[in-house]
């Protein structure tokens, strides 16, 4: 899992590649850990065919709604999971509302929510 924290008024599209680069290596199997995942979903937001190309000199299959198409491309089969994960993060309520001056203090609190999240994930919960 990877988080960006950002300004409220910070298009979502700028943050596409470092949000990327951010994702740690895959642990877990025998051998060398994967150090890019194997696609990235992501809504009509990030569609651009310079995200596209981007995504593919890194060997990474974009899987990006096209703008202008009709609602029902099927990415919501399995969308689902990060919207999930977003309500996950809401239900803190100091995620929920950004009541820290310091962007620093709000991050670690972010980080803070995405390990409770996965620890819950891990001991069976949520």
């Amino acid at each position: 899992m990877a988080v960006k924290l950002t300004a409220a008024n910070v298009n979502d599209v700028t943050q596409l590649q470092a949000l990327v680069e951010a994702i740690p290596p895959v642990r877990g199997k025998p051998g060398r850990p994967r150090r890019r995942p194997e696609m990235v979903q992501g809504d009509r937001g990030y569609s651009s065919q310079a995200h596209r190309c981007w995504l593919r000199r890194k060997k990474i299959r974009p899987l990006l709604a096209q703008v202008g198409a009709p609602h029902g491309s099927g990415l919501g089969k399995t969308r689902w999971v990060v919207e999930r994960t977003l309500s996950w993060l809401h239900q803190f309520r100091r995620l929920r509302i950004r009541w820290e001056r310091r962007p620093h203090i709000h991050e670690a609190f972010l980080k803070l929510g995405c390990i409770f999240i996965c620890w819950s994930c891990l001991q069976g919960g949520f």
